[in-house]
């Protein structure tokens, strides 16, 4: 291994969850992208179909307004006509104010005020076309006088199941929007994860760029043959990444892959100050978020004193199910010290992917972070 090159003066490295470039605005599913739920519909043909004759046939039977007349007469069939068409007129009045309503007012800002227009609508529709719809029946029928306790009983029971049937419609209109807000929360939930989960990932990506920049405007002075191999090896390295950055989870073996390349990168600065081992299956499955390991690697460089005397040992132990990334602990005299906000931002973006969460182990001579595998079926 070459001897490891002076560093170059001025900021050796920057933490990649400290300061830098966030996501200025909410990604493609950003709350935008989930719109506003449409009111829902209600298709209720069948119900009409079914009840609106039912109610014109029964109510009449059974509060009498047919007295003598039976099937046997034509003016019972005309009745029954009559009848269906006045449960007809009662049903699609009353079902065009409740919809009306339904615009203009909701039951969470103008709950009272809704069922006092709502009864009010009711009994001032229904009442009177009933009403007059029975005169007319009494006048034309022959059925002599008309019998006002009959049409009391009729105008009553039919504003009563005009209530009934309304309660439903506004039951079944709730119960419709109580789905509509549901599918509607998850849409800005997803939305709002998405962005948030871009943010984080964008949070990432520019100082990794950025450090082996500063690395390798140093090797262009002082190596150029170690400059060009550095340059092609970057550039493997961020091919990857940007490959990788429209990707919730990655294979364990390319981030594996990606991280000896990585660490490849920082022995041409450091040589043997910097030591990787990995242990465990390498040919085991399971994902996990793009650059987690990359992550980990290089705060371990960042907040440790190294050295070729004293290297800093990562160990990487592929387990069942996780993989821990442990580190030598040695903190840094002149580094400030860290807020963890790397590892939040790890840690969160395990959250919104629903992977379970990472477990972080501090010791007094090993730092051991343990990400869990993420099974893809």
């Amino acid at each position: 291994m070459p001897a490891a090159i002076p560093r170059a003066p001025g900021p050796d490295r920057v933490d990649p969850a400290e300061g830098g470039p966030r996501a200025a605005e909410a990604g493609p599913g950003g709350p935008e992208a989930a719109g506003e739920a449409e009111p829902p519909e209600l298709d209720d043909r069948l119900v009409r179909a079914i009840g609106i004759p039912a109610f014109g046939l029964s109510i009449p039977h059974l509060t009498g307004l047919y007295r003598h007349l039976g099937p046997g007469d034509l003016v019972w069939w005309l009745g029954a006509a009559w009848f269906v068409a006045l449960s007809a007129a009662i049903w699609h009045g009353n079902r065009w104010l409740l919809f009306e309503q339904r615009r203009h007012w909701d039951w969470f800002q103008h709950g009272a005020r809704k069922v006092m227009m709502l009864l009010a609508a009711i009994v001032l529709y229904t009442a009177p076309l009933t009403a007059v719809a029975l005169v007319a029946w009494y006048g034309w029928s022959g059925l002599g006088a008309v019998d006002w306790v009959a049409v009391r009983i009729v105008v009553l029971v039919n504003v009563l199941c005009v209530v009934f049937i309304t309660h439903v419609y506004e039951t079944v209109f709730l119960i419709k929007d109580r789905g509509s807000d549901m599918v509607r929360v998850a849409q800005l939930e997803r939305a709002r994860a998405e962005a948030e989960l871009a943010a984080l990932r964008a949070q990432l990506d520019p100082h990794f760029v950025f450090n082996s920049l500063n690395t390798l405007s140093h090797l262009v002075e002082t190596d150029p043959r170690r400059a060009r191999e550095f340059n092609e090896r970057l550039a493997d390295v961020y091919r990857y990444m940007l490959r990788q950055r429209e990707r919730d989870l990655v294979g364990l073996g390319d981030e594996l892959a990606m991280v000896r390349e990585y660490v490849w990168l920082l022995r041409i600065r450091f040589g043997d100050a910097i030591q990787l081992r990995v242990l465990g299956d390498q040919a085991a499955g399971g994902r996990l978020p793009p650059l987690s390991l990359q992550l980990l690697v290089e705060n371990a460089v960042k907040h440790n004193e190294l050295g070729e005397d004293r290297p800093l040992e990562i160990e990487i132990d592929l387990r069942a199910g996780e993989v821990a990334v442990s580190t030598s602990y040695r903190p840094r005299r002149l580094v400030r010290p860290s807020a963890g906000i790397g590892l939040r931002n790890l840690d969160e973006r395990y959250r919104l992917l629903g992977a379970g969460s990472i477990r972080v182990r501090p010791g007094p001579d090993r730092f051991e972070v343990v990400l869990p595998l993420v099974e893809v079926a």
